[in-house]
């Protein structure tokens, strides 16, 4: 995913905390996390880790961790059974920006 640089994007100017790629690759290949939500350093201009839910944390818990004025990024593992039976994950990527929050957020 081009969000987990470590390095800042010349364009923006912003960067990516190093534990954000660790993080997102313990949800991805350890299923250690249900999800990580990442929010916007300003004062570092990078990108950092706010919250991780736990493996057996639900799509609700995900929600009610979600600011209602602040706009975040993340990312949910979501699991399911298809109609063969077959137990399968997607991981989504989830832009979070709810209309009260700050224009410039």
């Amino acid at each position: 995913m081009a969000f987990l640089r470590s390095h800042s994007n010349a364009s923006s100017g912003m960067g990516v905390a190093n534990d954000c790629k660790d993080i997102f690759f313990e949800l991805q290949r350890k299923k250690t996390h249900r999800y990580v939500i990442f929010k916007i350093n300003e004062k570092q201009k990078e990108v950092i880790v706010e919250k991780i839910g736990g493996a057996t944390e639900s799509y609700d818990d995900f929600v009610a961790s979600l600011p209602e004025n602040d706009c975040r990024y993340a990312v949910y593992d979501f699991d399911f059974v298809t109609e063969e039976n077959c137990q399968k994950s997607k991981i989504f990527f989830i832009a979070w920006s709810p209309s009260i929050s700050r224009i410039r957020a």
